[in-house]
């Protein structure tokens, strides 16, 4: 924000160094000094407070300084620094961690307080959380705020930041189905999602090309509905490697399953699951949507998301909806006849029905449930506590006014419209999703208090491993600081320096993120 751009600038001099706009996202509220304080590497520490709720043998905590620690400084000894001729500055030798709660062996969730408190002074180095979530996303600001020499001394400055997140879901969406993404990839970005204070994995894992889910109850689905089922599937040790890979560092994983579209890949593994098309009065051979006529769908559907209920432990589902074709259902003989016996006048209706059958069954597993836009817009009827996601631009409703609607109707929305990152153009496309303002639409307060944030969205079909980290990396920092900063920060050219730098310190850290602009990197890690 301009406020906070002329804020720093006062306190650091006319310009900012590397130390101090390297900060993504931008905190809440952030005072940096020029006063600085060496850092040791050997020496250094991450300390719990003995008041600290958390205390060693927190995972989440354990494990976090140890990451930290080696992001910092690496895993070798380091010399001494050579103060000769120069003024030595006061020396830091440990960050105190104090948390409030102790959740150390629990799954964050949508309620989760993620506030922390930095301050760093001649007295203390002191990070303070409600959870341990919060004292996550701390430690990212922490070691985004240590710098190095050119001599290669280690430095932070005098500091004082309170943070917290202005959307509590802030997610990215990957898709495995239309590309099979290695579980290494997977894990990758969910490291990458933590230094951006991403907090949701929405694991959009099959669709119509392949089922790589292998599921313990229809083993069938992935032997015949994956790419190969030997090398392109997700085993269940997979899925709960990347669950607590996740849960480690603060990330929810939503696991998507859409239907009634989007599901060919189901049907070799279930007969009878889809609906046969027909040319004429005889089946074509081709297959549409899930059949919505047929008891056995159900039963298969009940069964299957049991499986899924247990498998992922967030509260919630992504159930789809999207993008259903009727024209195979008004091909069909014995779907017509179904409508006829229902008295359905139009395929919506049928489709409703359906939808409002299967949230039914996902209901009785104590699961709460996200839909794409569709669901909303063809009036099926859905429970007050479902999450409606936004994604299609097109007029005539602009996402906006379906903002507008779906708060109105006194639905949460999700915004994931302008945030589509397979879309690429030449330029920096980033600043056009830097500036989307999620509120920007006409409500009431409490109509903007149902917007709980938003997801950037990587679909598949021309992304895979050799190419996703680029594409994804810093662009989808745009969206990460627009979720979680203030609506406030909009200053641009402020964010492009912040965003260069923290482009470069994603290189250090091993991350091929692409460059935003003309210009280079300090470092020699990208000559590498």
């Amino acid at each position: 924000m301009a406020g906070s751009r002329l804020w720093v600038s006062l306190l650091l001099g006319a310009s900012l160094t590397f130390w101090a706009s390297a900060v993504w996202p931008w905190p809440q509220y952030i005072q940096i000094y020029s006063q600085c304080y060496t850092l040791y590497p050997n020496n250094f520490q991450f300390r719990y407070h003995v008041s600290s709720a958390a205390q060693p043998g927190c995972v989440v905590l354990d494990e976090a300084f140890r990451r930290y620690r080696n992001l910092l400084f690496g895993t070798g000894s380091w010399p001494r620094p050579n103060f000769a001729g120069k003024q030595q500055t006061e020396g830091k030798n440990m960050l105190v961690i104090t948390v409030m709660t102790a959740e150390c062996n629990e799954f964050p969730s949508l309620e989760s307080v993620e506030n922390y408190t930095l301050t760093i002074n001649d007295d203390q180095c002191l990070l303070t959380a409600v959870t341990v979530w919060g004292a996550l996303r701390g430690l990212e600001t922490f070691s985004q705020l240590v710098w190095k020499s050119a001599e290669g001394t280690f430095f932070i400055n005098k500091t004082k930041i309170k943070d917290f997140p202005r959307f509590p879901h802030r997610g990215l969406l990957l898709d495995t189905s239309r590309h099979y993404l290695p579980l290494s990839t997977i894990l990758g970005t969910l490291d990458v999602m933590s230094y951006n204070k991403f907090n949701v994995f929405h694991w959009h894992m099959v669709d119509d090309p392949s089922f790589p889910y292998e599921s313990f109850t229809f083993p069938e689905l992935t032997r015949k509905g994956s790419y190969n089922p030997v090398t392109h599937i997700y085993t269940s040790q997979d899925v709960r490697e990347v669950i607590e890979y996740a849960r480690l560092r603060g990330i929810r994983v939503v696991a998507e399953f859409d239907t009634p579209g989007h599901t060919l890949s189901w049907g070799p593994g279930i007969p009878g699951l889809l609906t046969p098309c027909y040319s004429g009065s005889l089946p074509s051979g081709t297959f549409g949507p899930v059949n919505p006529s047929l008891n056995s769908t159900y039963d298969f559907m009940s069964t299957f998301f049991l499986e899924i209920s247990s498998v992922f432990p967030d509260f919630y589902l992504h159930l789809g909806g999207d993008e259903v074709d009727f024209t195979c259902w008004k091909s069909n003989p014995n779907i017509q006849a179904f409508m006829k016996k229902k008295g359905f006048t139009d395929f919506k209706q049928l489709e409703s029905f359906y939808i409002q059958t299967l949230l039914d069954i996902v209901s009785d597993y104590d699961k709460g449930y996200v839909v794409w836009q569709e669901v909303f817009d063809n009036k099926v009827k859905i429970r007050p506590d479902t999450i409606i996601q936004v994604w299609r631009e097109e007029i005539p409703v602009d996402y906006m006014k379906e903002m507008e609607q779906i708060t109105k109707a006194g639905f949460r929305a999700l915004l994931s419209a302008p945030w589509y990152l397979n879309r690429i153009a030449y330029g920096p496309d980033w600043k056009d999703m830097y500036k989307v303002e999620p509120l920007g639409f006409h409500g009431t307060p409490e109509m903007r208090n149902l917007v709980i944030g938003g997801e950037a969205c990587m679909w598949g079909e021309y992304v895979d491993s050799t190419n996703l980290v680029s594409r994804l990396w810093p662009r989808a920092g745009a969206i990460a600081e627009r979720l979680w900063s203030s609506n406030q920060t909009t200053d641009m050219e402020f964010a492009y320096k912040r965003l260069s730098h923290f482009r470069c310190e994603l290189l250090r850290r091993g991350i091929q993120a692409q460059p935003i602009s003309v210009g280079y990197c300090e470092q020699e890690f990208e000559h590498t």
